[in-house]
Formats: C-alpha cells, sequence, structure tokens
C-alpha cells in the first residue's frame, strides 16, 4: 500500500501571479540551500541521534525540508528550490553524477562530430512519460524549443545559446523557434547542430530546463495538479498541501522504481527550528545554517548525523553598466577598488564562507587557477573617482542599491561610503519582488548568489555576462570578453579552453562589470542509515538514488 505522508486535508490549487524572472538559481546569501551532504564533520565518541518510533516504522518513506517552488515547469522556472522539484519530476538526457562526471539518464549515449558542430544524443529504448505514452526524441525537440517561446522565454535558455539558431531566438530576430538547430531523426536520435562548442552539451543540457515534458503541455506554464500531472522524472506529484508536498515513486522510470516510495517535501515549518524538527523525527533531512553547525558538530547524538560539502555557488555583487554613473568604467573599477572583498568575506561565517578568487567557484573542472579579485587601493579608487569627474565624492548622484539580504550588504555600503565620498540608499526585498526587479528595473547596484547549471567555466561567463544574455543583470557588454569566452567554448584542448577562460576572467577583474565576494558552503543534518542523500554540488538532491540502509 502507497504511503501517504499529509497531515491535513489537501487545499485547492490557485495559480499565482508570477512575475518573469531572468534569475538562474538564485539562492540569496540569507536562504538556507539544500547542496551536498556527503562528508561527515569530525567524530564523535557517541552513537548517532536514535530513530523515532515513527521513522523506524515507515522506511518506505523521506521528509525533506525544502521551500516552495515558484514553478515546477522546466522551461519557467528560474531558481534552485524550483529546480529541485523540476528535477524529481521531470528526467534530461543527461545526468552529472556526485563526482561530477557526466552519466546517461534518458539518453543511452551521445556522439560529438564535425569538429564539435553536432551532437548526436542516442535516446534509451523503450522509454515512456509516467502515464505509459512513448517518449521520443520528438519529445525532446519539443521541450527545448519551448524554452525559446517569444511570449515566455526561458530564464534559463541562454545555456545553450552555442545552438544554432539559439543566439536569433534570444535576441528577438525571429519567433520561429522551429529554426532552433535541434532536430528528431526516428524515434531515438536527437541531432543538434552547433555554432561552436559542441562537446560541453551533454553536460549543460544535464540541468533541470532540459528535461523532457509530455506533448500533452503544449507552451502554457505546467501547473501543479496531484495525481494528473504526467511528468518523464523519477516522482510523480500525488498531494500539494498548504505545508508540503508529496512525491510518489514513478513506476515507470526508466532506471526501474525508486527504492523509497514517497517523499515528503517541506515546503514550511511554521516558524519552527529545523534542528528541533530533526530531533523530533519530523525532518530526515534539514539544511541548517553555520550558527547552528557550529555548535552541533560538538553534540553527541546530533554530531554524527551532520554533513558538509563546498558548493559549486559564488556570491557577486553587479553594477547597471546601461546608465550612469557605472556605464562609465572608471566608476565601476573605483567601486571595485574601494572595498575590501576578501576580508568582508573572511569575517562573515568563518565556517561557512570562503573568500572568492574569480567568478567561477572552486571545485569547477576546467576553472583556471589564480587571483583575478580587484585589488582594495582606497587611494587609487578616490583618483579613479576623480578622473571620471566626481572628486571626493562631490556631484555623484545617490545611489540605489537593492538586495534580498545579502550578509555581506552593510559591509560592502559602509566601505563604498567612506572611501569614496558617495551615499548609497539601501533597500532589502523578498525574493520574488527582488527577481522580477531585476528583470524589469535594475537597480545601479545589486547582489546574487549563483550556483552551477553545470559544472563548467562558461555557466559562470558566458551564460551570465555575455552580451545578451538572459542572466546577465547588468546588461554589460564587452566583445573581447564575449571572444575569449567563444575561443573557450570551441577549444579542441583543455589549454586552449582554459586560455580563453584566463582571458575573460583578467577582463571581468579589469572591467568590473561585477566583483566575486565568496564562495559557499552547505549544512545539513541527515537522518542516520539514509543512503544516497547527496547532490553533486549543484544544489540539487536526487531522491531516485536514495534508500535507507539495511536493517534501518
Amino acid at each position: 500500500m502507497e504511503p501517504d505522508l499529509s497531515d491535513t486535508e489537501p487545499i485547492d490549487l490557485v495559480e499565482p501571479e508570477r512575475a518573469p524572472s531572468r534569475a538562474r538559481r538564485l539562492v540569496f546569501a540569507a536562504a538556507a540551500v539544500l547542496l551536498v551532504v556527503v562528508l561527515v564533520v569530525g567524530a564523535w565518541p557517541a552513537g548517532p541521534l536514535p530513530a523515532t518510533p515513527a521513522q523506524a516504522a515507515d522506511r518506505a518513506s523521506v521528509r525533506v525540508l525544502t521551500g516552495s517552488p515558484s514553478s515546477i515547469d522546466p522551461a519557467r522556472h528560474g531558481d534552485l528550490g524550483s529546480a529541485q522539484f523540476v528535477a524529481q519530476l521531470y528526467e534530461s538526457l543527461t545526468a552529472v553524477d556526485a563526482n561530477l562526471q557526466i552519466r546517461p539518464a534518458l539518453a543511452e549515449s551521445w556522439t560529438v562530430e564535425n569538429g564539435g558542430t553536432r551532437v548526436t544524443f542516442t535516446l534509451r529504448d523503450g522509454l515512456t512519460f509516467s502515464d505509459g505514452a512513448p517518449l521520443t526524441a520528438k519529445d525532446v525537440v519539443r521541450s527545448w524549443r519551448r524554452l525559446f517561446d517569444p511570449d515566455n522565454q526561458s530564464p534559463l535558455a541562454s545555456l545553450i545559446a552555442d545552438v544554432a539558431g539559439a543566439r536569433a531566438l534570444l535576441a528577438g530576430q525571429t519567433t520561429d523557434t522551429a529554426t532552433l538547430g535541434v532536430a528528431a531523426d526516428g524515434d531515438r536520435t536527437v541531432v543538434v547542430e552547433m555554432e561552436r562548442g559542441g562537446a560541453d552539451l551533454p553536460t549543460i543540457v544535464s540541468s533541470a530546463p532540459f528535461a523532457i515534458v509530455p506533448p500533452s503541455v503544449g507552451i502554457a506554464e505546467i501547473t501543479p495538479d496531484p495525481g494528473k500531472l504526467v511528468g518523464s522524472g523519477a516522482f510523480t506529484l500525488k498531494r500539494v498541501d498548504r505545508d508540503s508536498w508529496t512525491l510518489q515513486a514513478n513506476s515507470r522510470y526508466w532506471a526501474g522504481k525508486p527504492a523509497i516510495d514517497a517523499v515528503k517535501m517541506v515546503t514550511t515549518l511554521g516558524g519552527a527550528s529545523p534542528v528541533d524538527e530533526f530531533e523530533a523525527g519530523t525532518i530526515d533531512i534539514a539544511p541548517i545554517s553555520w550558527m547552528d553547525a557550529s555548535w552541533i558538530r560538538y553534540d553527541r547524538q546530533l554530531g554524527p548525523t551532520l554533513r558538509s560539502h563546498k558548493s559549486l555557488s559564488v556570491t557577486y555583487y553587479g553594477f547597471d553598466t546601461t546608465r550612469a554613473p557605472f556605464d562609465d568604467v572608471r566608476v565601476r573599477q573605483a567601486f571595485a577598488a574601494a572595498v575590501d572583498w576578501r576580508r568582508i568575506a573572511a569575517l562573515d561565517e568563518p565556517g561557512s564562507s570562503i573568500p572568492a578568487t574569480s567568478l567561477v567557484p572552486l571545485g569547477i573542472p576546467g576553472a583556471p587557477e589564480g587571483d583575478f579579485i580587484p585589488a582594495y587601493d582606497p587611494e587609487h579608487a578616490r583618483a579613479l573617482l576623480a578622473e571620471a569627474g566626481y572628486p571626493g565624492g562631490a556631484g555623484f548622484p545617490e545611489l540605489s542599491f537593492i538586495a534580498s539580504g545579502g550578509g555581506y550588504d552593510e559591509a560592502v555600503i559602509a566601505m563604498a561610503e567612506q572611501n569614496l565620498g558617495v551615499t548609497i540608499n539601501y533597500a532589502s526585498m523578498d525574493f520574488g519582488s527582488y527577481t522580477y526587479r531585476l528583470a524589469t528595473d535594475p537597480p545601479q547596484i545589486w547582489s546574487l548568489s549563483w550556483v552551477a547549471d553545470y559544472p563548467g567555466p562558461n555557466d559562470f561567463l558566458g551564460v551570465l555576462l555575455g552580451t545578451g544574455s538572459t542572466a546577465n543583470q547588468g546588461g554589460w557588454s564587452n566583445q573581447a570578453f564575449d571572444d575569449a569566452v567563444a575561443s573557450a567554448t570551441s577549444a579542441t584542448s583543455p589549454d586552449a579552453a582554459m586560455a580563453g577562460f584566463t582571458t575573460a576572467l583578467g577582463l571581468v577583474r579589469d572591467e568590473a562589470p561585477v566583483v566575486p565576494v565568496a564562495y559557499g558552503t552547505s549544512w545539513a543534518l541527515v537522518r542516520d542509515g539514509l543512503l544516497g542523500a547527496y547532490d553533486n554540488g549543484q544544489g540539487i538532491l536526487r531522491f531516485a538514488g536514495m534508500a535507507w540502509g539495511d536493517g534501518q
């Protein structure tokens, strides 16, 4: 019998109004994120926290603390919290494992040909959606075209900007999605024509936006419909309540029915502490803050359940480069030199915050080594501002700095005002309002965190700062940067790719459209005996791989 994990009656789903989002998996500094939970921190003499009677009786289910999704549509979501849901309900052609290696998923194999300008995927035989309908190459083509719907373009469509026809669609030069270079050759073959850089495509399309949806969804946004939603992932949607979503294992999943029958994704604790709820046995996986982790690591019972991992994420500050004053590179350079970015990161949550060395996080394969952070030099900063026409800050306009509550904001403002003699007006907004503001009217200064869509340097370079990219909130455009990224993504050797990305990072440092501050570390409590409760640093747990150990 299928376990019913809901504690309340189901509610009627009302589709909320959603602001358009250009932000990819924005994880703001104050937000708790489900990230890799692999490494046990330290060693304790006492045994792990024992299971409660309820836990011992129910080993067919898992309860995970997460946030509410803004969308469950692969082509419409733009944040990490939503991607956590999308990745369970819909499957992509490939997947990235815990070691950041690309693995087959719906596609059993692929080839890169013609000097990287053609990628051919071969789907597994006998694939079906959760309702038993065949899943074919035509479904892949249709699903990827949905990303470029001219009336509701995906905030993540730029991830495949190198596919033939994609740039014209992104720029609005055409609205015909049939011009995208993706075609079906029979039921099991998908052929992708590339302008350049095809070697990374199998890794890129492992991310949630490229998951495959059934024909019935059309181009409209997918809405949560328990019991009726048809997917391609390891789980289906069974129930939605005010404080949780219940997912049921998909018996038609390509890898076989998952070992866990049901996952209850708890979206709110109503103000209760995640640590208290974990101890009470109502949550099996609970993301926690560094403040909690700092004492839990020494706790005899909770200590063995603590997990941490360096995430593939970066927090950075950006400027609106499309208008004064930050359309002047000297002003951007002045602000970059006026703040001691390394010191700010080092002092904030010393067990969690790692000072950034570039826009590309540590651990990304192929990332250039070296320091690409602007040097702290207040005297030089004042000289640059004077050169731009604002000696001592005289005549400089009051600035608008809007964020979503980042942990470094006050320090950044204080140092910029002190060293430059400027005035910065600060406001904090909730997640939804903030993403809407970034998409429609970016403030002069803003801050974001970005988690890897796929483990490659370009996800933090061309995707974030390329001319015309949907994730380029500051509107920066630099031909030398675009050329360096193009050189890297079309390179035929690792050394050539490294050289291109190194040039691109140097331009980001020198032109200062954004300034990276810190890389993150995640912390979570994981129930003893729960196997496979990890992600790969991209912030998404793969529920299909979880299971309770023998005897648990």
